[in-house]
């Protein structure tokens, strides 16, 4: 239990997260990952050689440590946290070697004269309640999919049924399970966790789910990235009839129900969210305004498909935007996505709900635009495809 007087140090702190937080997390992540092969497979090495996961760890460390008195104030983050643990399955065993390094770091980095014995005490209460909380919530999550119907607990084989090149970079996976039986909904937006054995070492990593629930298999689409482990043995190893491992659906970013107009605005692979959040918009009979920017044609990936769904849907907007565009590609603009072009497609009634993904300077552009043009920030969301953090705009 954290005491009032334990409360008051873990304040206390926050100056020295604010200066130094970024510093204290890159050394937690090293020993961590150089030291312990049970957590290793759950952090993309990706995104500790960017920095990006590091970063991510500082800010929820500083929020939780500002908010230590009113956890309320944390807002979406601990969601955030626990579907993104689920998809992964970050289990209750995983916490204390967590927090065993978490706390070693903080003495060697701030040294012992500042990380006294009552900070390091301090901060395993505070760390060990954040624990309990994200313990619980994950497993209630876990609970209520393995009870549902084609829900599983743990990681299931899947069977590469078809492998789809979507673009000249994106390819889509259609899945099914190899046991035969059904598979559990999911909400459009959600993504998958899989685990695969590569040369040896275990990683794991999530997938937006870019197909609409169907209750029988799952379509995931990838992006080769130009060093990304996992993504080139997708595209160049993995074939029809192989089978991988996945864990069920989670995530927090999904379409919320209602009936004002829907705006989807992607960049990139960025988009496989959006196409089961469009389907169901247009299911519900909402108005969309579905915006995608990308370098050129090759790289635009569900172009054929998005035509098909204006044709035969009157209330669906669509328009493309390409950066560099190739000699006879065709887009509604080019360049970048402008304050100009939204104020063209957006809905003239700035009453909507607007979900956008992509690269994070990106999305940072693209909050800013969505607030200029008067769509209200509670109206307007988004998701990391990496560590959370928060959007500089």
């Amino acid at each position: 239990m954290l005491t009032a007087a334990q409360r008051d140090l873990i304040k206390a702190t926050v100056p020295l997260l604010e200066t130094g937080g970024e510093a204290l997390t890159s050394h937690f992540y090293r020993l961590m990952l150089s030291e312990s092969e049970a957590v290793r497979p759950l952090f993309n090495q990706a995104h500790q050689a960017k920095g990006d996961q590091p970063r991510a760890l500082a800010n929820a460390v500083l929020m939780y440590a500002k908010n230590i008195d009113r956890l309320e104030a944390l807002g979406p983050l601990v969601g955030q946290i626990v579907h993104k643990h689920v998809a992964l399955q970050v289990l209750p065993e995983h916490y204390p070697i967590v927090g065993h390094y978490l706390l070693r770091s903080i003495r060697e980095v701030l040294g012992p004269e500042i990380a006294t014995d009552a900070i390091i005490d301090a901060w395993g209460a505070a760390y060990q309640m954040l624990a309990d909380i994200l313990i619980g919530a994950e497993e209630s999550v876990y609970s209520a999919t393995a009870n549902a119907p084609g829900g599983w607990r743990g990681a299931r084989s899947f069977r590469v049924a078809d492998k789809v090149a979507e673009s000249s970079e994106i390819t889509s996976f259609h899945l099914v399970p190899a046991d035969g039986g059904p598979v559990v909904d999911f909400q459009p937006g959600q993504y998958i966790g899989m685990r695969l054995v590569l040369d040896g070492n275990e990683v794991r990593r999530n997938y937006s789910l870019s197909g609409s629930a169907n209750g029988r298999s799952y379509r995931i689409s990838v992006k080769r990235e130009p060093k990304g482990v996992v993504s080139n043995h997708l595209h160049d190893n993995v074939q029809v009839g192989d089978t991988l491992e996945l864990f069920a659906p989670a995530g927090d970013f999904t379409l919320a129900d209602g009936q004002r107009p829907v705006v989807l605005i992607s960049g990139g692979v960025g988009i496989t969210p959006t196409l089961p959040m469009l389907d169901k918009a247009l299911a519900d009979g909402r108005p969309v305004h579905f915006i995608h920017c990308a370098r050129n044609g090759q790289a635009h990936a569900f172009g054929a498909y998005l035509a098909q769904k204006q044709a035969e849907h009157p209330q669906l907007r669509s328009y493309t935007c390409y950066s560099e565009p190739l000699p006879g590609d065709r887009a509604d603009a080019e360049g970048l996505l402008s304050g100009e072009l939204l104020e063209q497609w957006l809905p003239a009634e700035r009453d909507l709900d607007a979900y956008f993904l992509g690269p994070k300077p990106f999305m940072a552009q693209v909050k800013q635009l969505l607030r200029q043009a008067g769509v209200p920030d509670a109206q307007s969301r988004y998701e990391f495809f990496g560590p959370a953090a928060a959007l500089e705009a």
